[in-house]
């Protein structure tokens, strides 16, 4: 499943360059607004930290309006501009959430843990480490948010964030996979000034995996007997496989050597 995920995540990506490229420019706002912020530190702290929280509001709303439209691309779909309000008015409400709970990550990371490491006893390292391990599971639960509330869409925000915490415990490997995956996709961010693969290149690979996983899940609620490490894959993905092709990175620089 994580070849064939590579490969579709890439290829879903190369298809619609253009389309994600136009939805990465929207999170440059996000990013001069997050540098304002980082300025407006200089003149009050406070107030560079009141607008720092109100960014990462605005990143998460972005972000989730974003990760509605990736769907669509995940599924083959090519999203109209006039989607983008039915997009914000379907995922507002989660991405509040997300904003409450990626601003409780960065508190953790930033201010509880280093409290509690700077006491440099033994308790309070070991407190240390747990809530460490919280921010990570929190993180990585965070990866399958968007894609379970954008392809679940009854589900309420808390709902979607329980469900997306057993996802991490259920797919314990390919979600540390994944994690690397998401690193390695934000370095390449970094260095091709994010334009891509960019904050909608990385949405689209999660729409991806959570719709590779949601065949799992949909297959053995029809066979509840069957092991999970027994899930026909093969079977599973034939049609996923049949759609994205027998393409290659070669034959997509070199076509005429297929």
């Amino acid at each position: 499943m994580i070849g064939f995920f590579i490969k579709k995540a890439f290829f879903d990506g190369w298809d619609n360059l253009i389309t994600l490229v136009g939805y990465n420019l929207g999170f440059l706002l996000v990013l001069l607004a997050a540098y304002g912020a980082i300025e407006a530190m200089a003149v009050s702290a406070v107030l560079g930290i009141v607008l720092l929280v109100f960014v990462s509001g605005l990143n998460s709303l972005y972000l989730g309006t974003v990760s509605f439209l990736t769907k669509s691309l995940a599924w083959y779909q090519k999203p109209s501009f006039s989607e983008i309000k039915t997009a914000f008015s379907d995922s507002w409400r989660h991405s509040l959430f997300h904003w409450l709970v990626n601003t409780l990550v960065l508190v953790i990371l930033f201010f509880v843990i280093p409290f509690y490491m700077s006491y440099q006893t033994l308790a309070m390292f070991a407190i240390a480490v747990v809530l460490f391990w919280v921010a990570l599971a929190l993180m990585l639960s965070l990866m399958y948010y968007f894609p379970l509330a954008a392809q679940i869409l009854k589900d309420r925000p808390m709902k979607t964030f329980k469900k997306a915490l057993l996802v991490v415990g259920d797919n314990m490997g390919f979600s540390i996979f994944f994690g690397i995956y998401t690193l390695i996709n934000a370095a390449f961010t970094v260095v091709f000034a994010t334009i891509i693969p960019g904050a909608a290149g990385i949405s689209l690979s999660g729409q991806v995996a959570m719709k590779l996983l949601m065949f799992k899940y949909d297959y053995l609620e029809q066979h509840p007997d069957t092991p999970k490490r027994k899930v026909p894959w093969e079977e599973l993905l034939f049609d996923e496989r049949e759609r994205v092709g027998k393409r290659s990175f070669k034959g997509m620089i070199f076509p005429w050597k297929e």
